[in-house]
C-alpha cells in the first residue's frame, strides 16, 4: 500500500477511531489504528504476535481490529461496491465481450469458503464438504477482477446454489429488481439473447444464469464443447479475484479463530479494500498514460 492510499483511508476512517482524550490516558491514535488492522488483515498474524509489535495489549488489538474493519465497511462500501445501474450493467457487457470474448455477460458468480475455528455450540452447521468449518463469500465479479455484489455469512454447509438462492442478489435477479437490461442482439447475428450472469455446476440454469453443458451432452459436439470452453474463460474470473484476494490479504491463509460475525465484517472488509485497491490501480494507470 502507497503512502497516499494509506492517508486517504485514514481521512475516511478517522472519525470513527478518534477516542476522546481524558485525564487518565492519552488515546491510541487513529493513524496507529488503522495501521494496526492493515496489519492484521495483510500478514495473517495473531492479536498476540500483533500486541508484542505495536506494545498494546491483546484485547486491545481485538477490538482495534474489530470497530476498524466495521469503520472501513461503514465508510467505503456504499462508494466502492455501489448498486449497479444499467448503465454500469452495460460498460460491464462491453468489458467482458472485448477483455473476455463472452457477450452479453454482465458478471462471474461463485462462492468461496474461507475457514474458521468451529464455533461453540455450532453443531454442524458451518462444516462443510471440505470437512473442515467455514463461513461462505458468495461473490458476482466484472471483466476487471471488482466485486460487483457479494453475500457474506452463510453457513459452509450449505450449497452454493443454495446460498444464491436466499441471498438478496439471487432474489432480487428472480424478480427482476436489479436494474438488468432486457438484452441485445449477440455480435454478428439478429439473434436476440439477454443479459446473464455465469457460474458452474453447483448453480441452476436460469433465464439471466447461464451453466456449462454437462459433460455427456458435450462430448463430441463441437459447438458445445467450444461454448463449455468461453464460458469457463468468463468464469474463472471470480476465482482469480478469490486468489488475488487472499495472497493480498494473507489472514484468510490459515483458520480463523474469531466468532462468526467479527469473522463477516473482516471477510468484508476486505472486500471493499479490494476494490479500493483495484479502483485506485485502474486511476494510477490512467494517470500516467
Amino acid at each position: 500500500m502507497s503512502k497516499e492510499c494509506f492517508t486517504f483511508l485514514l481521512e475516511k476512517v478517522k472519525p470513527d477511531l478518534t477516542k476522546k482524550i481524558t485525564r487518565f490516558q492519552k488515546p491510541i491514535s487513529p493513524i496507529e489504528r488503522l495501521a494496526v488492522c492493515i496489519r492484521f488483515l495483510a500478514t495473517g498474524d495473531s492479536f498476540k504476535t500483533i500486541s508484542y509489535s505495536f506494545r498494546l495489549g491483546h484485547s486491545t488489538v481485538t477490538e482495534i481490529v474489530h470497530s476498524t474493519c466495521r469503520s472501513i465497511v461503514k465508510r467505503f462500501k456504499k462508494d466502492v461496491i455501489p448498486e449497479p445501474t444499467e448503465e454500469m450493467w452495460r460498460k460491464i457487457a462491453e468489458d467482458f465481450e472485448k477483455l473476455r470474448g463472452f457477450p452479453n455477460c454482465i458478471g462471474a458468480l461463485d462462492g468461496k469458503h474461507f475457514v474458521i475455528e468451529a464455533p461453540a455450540n455450532s453443531g454442524s452447521i458451518y462444516f462443510n464438504y471440505k470437512h473442515t468449518f467455514s463461513i461462505v463469500l458468495l461473490a458476482l465479479v466484472d471483466a476487471c477482477y471488482k466485486f460487483i455484489a457479494v453475500d457474506v455469512g452463510a453457513y459452509g454447509r450449505n450449497s452454493d446454489g443454495g446460498i444464491f438462492a436466499q441471498c438478496n442478489l439471487g432474489k432480487r435477479l428472480e424478480n427482476g429488481t436489479l436494474h438488468v437490461p432486457i438484452g441485445k442482439n449477440l455480435p454478428g447475428s439478429s439473434t436476440f439473447a439477454p443479459y446473464v450472469i455465469v457460474g458452474d455446476e453447483a448453480f441452476p440454469l436460469k433465464t439471466y444464469l447461464m451453466r456449462p453443458y454437462p459433460g455427456h451432452q458435450a462430448t463430441g459436439d463441437a459447438n458445445k464443447t467450444n461454448f463449455n470452453h468461453r464460458l469457463s474463460l468468463a468464469r474463472r474470473l471470480v476465482e482469480n479475484a478469490f486468489c488475488i484476494l487472499t495472497q493480498r490479504f494473507r489472514i484468510f491463509q490459515r483458520r480463523m479463530k474469531l466468532a462468526p460475525e467479527n469473522v463477516d465484517y473482516i471477510i468484508l472488509s476486505t472486500c471493499v479494500l479490494h476494490n479500493f485497491f483495484m479502483r485506485t490501480k485502474r486511476l494510477h494507470r490512467a494517470y500516467q498514460s
